[in-house]
């Protein structure tokens, strides 16, 4: 994505605090948007627009409602670009230390999710089997995603290297090659736990100009959980590197 639009979006207050509202609680409707903000509902629509075509938010549709969702790849992909290299060590314990002084646990529910939008130049085919083929996955991933990829089956989330742990299992749900893939994801340490156990959905698009749009869809997890917190960070980090991967054939160094 541009960087230009991304600044650009990020430089209006109201938009600014549009994406804080979703930060907080991710997944809303736009009446729910315009009940807290001060503005009108065709200028929350407006800005809603801008934030979307700059990448910063998703929308899907629950029945007849759109939800709305922060999308942080182009923050991260920013962040990589005009961040990472200046003092990243300590703006990261910086960042982690103000988050655990704020953070409220809620362990009630299974409510929270995230969305997650890149768009790749690259084919469809591809962008599945870099996700299912574990050849390819340790090289932008660091892990092998292991299974027959086939409903029922179990799949395995093997880091690659010497002692090649299991960290992440479940069972695949569905498979639409290459259009769709939906597994559960559950801590090795909690597998067959439901209340640790939640669920990840691959959308894969074709759109013009030999682009390939993924959507990652990862939720039934538990607000404040040490899952989501991993989860939040994770996902930016790997898609990213997916990205630069099916692009350039280098991935990052996860």
């Amino acid at each position: 994505m541009d960087d230009d639009k991304v600044f650009k979006a990020l430089a209006d207050p109201g938009r600014r605090r549009l994406l804080d509202r979703l930060y907080q609680r991710n997944g809303q409707t736009l009446g729910e948007l315009c009940d807290v903000m001060d503005m009108k509902r065709q200028s929350v629509t407006q800005h809603l627009g801008l934030l979307e075509e700059a990448n910063l938010i998703s929308t899907t549709r629950r029945g007849r409602e759109k939800l709305h969702f922060i999308n942080p790849v182009p923050l991260h992909d920013v962040y990589e670009r005009w961040v990472r290299k200046f003092e990243q060590e300590r703006l990261t314990l910086l960042h982690d230390l103000k988050q655990e002084l704020e953070r409220t646990d809620n362990m009630t529910d299974k409510s929270a999710s995230f969305v997650y939008v890149t768009y790749i130049r690259t084919t469809p085919e591809k962008v599945y089997e870099a996700i299912t083929s574990p050849e390819i996955a340790r090289r932008y991933w660091g892990h092998e995603n292991v299974s027959e990829w086939t409903p029922g089956a179990k799949w395995e989330h093997i880091r690659a290297n010497e002692e090649r742990p299991v960290e992440i299992v479940g069972e695949v749900i569905e498979t639409d090659p290459p259009r769709r893939l939906v597994i559960t994801w559950s801590a090795a340490s909690k597998a067959g736990d439901p209340d640790e156990e939640s669920r990840v959905t691959f959308e894969i698009e074709e759109t013009d100009g030999g682009m390939v749009k993924l959507v990652v869809t990862h939720d039934q997890l538990q607000p404040g959980s040490g899952m989501e917190k991993g989860i939040g960070k994770g996902w930016p980090l790997v898609l990213s590197s997916m990205k630069s991967f099916l692009e350039t054939g280098q991935g990052m160094d996860l």
